[in-house]
């Protein structure tokens, strides 16, 4: 087989991948060739130097920026007590290396990706600092073809639960958030008891309610009771933004 048919098949199947991937997340690209560079890496360039395709460094770029708005304003309004320096943080650790990584690997990235051979000889694909180019510079080509809107539906489905979930808990300060909001409106009092322990020792876990006036208003479960403490008031906070 030439190295021209070679590269055919290779091309074929790797689009073939980002077209289920578009498919199963409702997306579409009206300009197909940003699609492939967003997927492009400089070893596959440099291995087809006929190509006229770009690698994707420059949309890693412009996806960076993308990111890094569309979090931010997230955060701004989803928590409106959050101090600047916190804000900061979680952002931070939405946008950094292992958690971009985590987000290319939920969706089959590591697949799609056009490498060089001696890239894909020495793993590559799998490796944390392209997955995370990749996921930015798909982000950008996404906001260059479709717009803001669209990228915004896209973290929405992908990024934000996570953020809602607890899954960047460890740098969030829910317990003084939550003690802000109850002081500037001189709603009470709040307490926290830990209701439970189980497990041995090496992996215990503890159960937290957070208690309003004596009344409960949010329980978490935690391997520390500091953590379980944490998510008994992210809980609470939760519920009194509802009220």
């Amino acid at each position: 087989m030439t190295k021209t048919k070679r590269s055919q098949i290779y091309e074929k199947d790797i689009m073939q991948k980002l077209h289920r991937f578009l498919e199963a997340q409702e997306l579409s690209f009206n300009n197909e060739e940003l699609l492939k560079q967003a997927f492009t890496h400089s070893s596959y360039v440099n291995e087809h130097r006929k190509s006229v395709r770009e690698d994707n460094e420059r949309l890693e770029f412009l996806g960076d920026a993308v990111l890094e708005l569309l979090i931010s304003s997230y955060l701004f309004k989803t928590y409106p007590s959050m101090k600047e320096g916190d804000l900061t943080k979680l952002r931070a650790a939405i946008v950094c290396e292992a958690s971009l990584v985590s987000f290319a690997h939920q969706m089959g990235f590591a697949e799609m990706i056009f490498l060089g051979r001696g890239e894909e000889a020495t793993g590559g694909r799998n490796r944390p600092a392209l997955l995370e180019d990749v996921f930015e510079s798909f982000i950008g080509a996404l906001y260059l073809d479709q717009g803001l809107s669209v990228v915004e539906g896209f973290l929405r489905k992908l990024v934000y639960p996570k953020i809602a979930e607890g899954a960047f808990s460890h740098v969030m300060d829910f317990k003084s958030q939550l003690q802000e909001v109850v002081q500037r409106w001189g709603m009470g009092v709040l307490s926290y008891v830990v209701v439970s322990e189980q497990g041995p020792a090496h992996h215990r876990e503890f159960v937290s309610t957070v208690t309003l006036n004596g009344e409960s208003i949010g329980s978490g479960r935690g391997r520390t009771k500091k953590e379980s403490e944490q998510r008994a008031a992210q809980e609470g906070l939760m519920g009194l933004k509802k009220t």
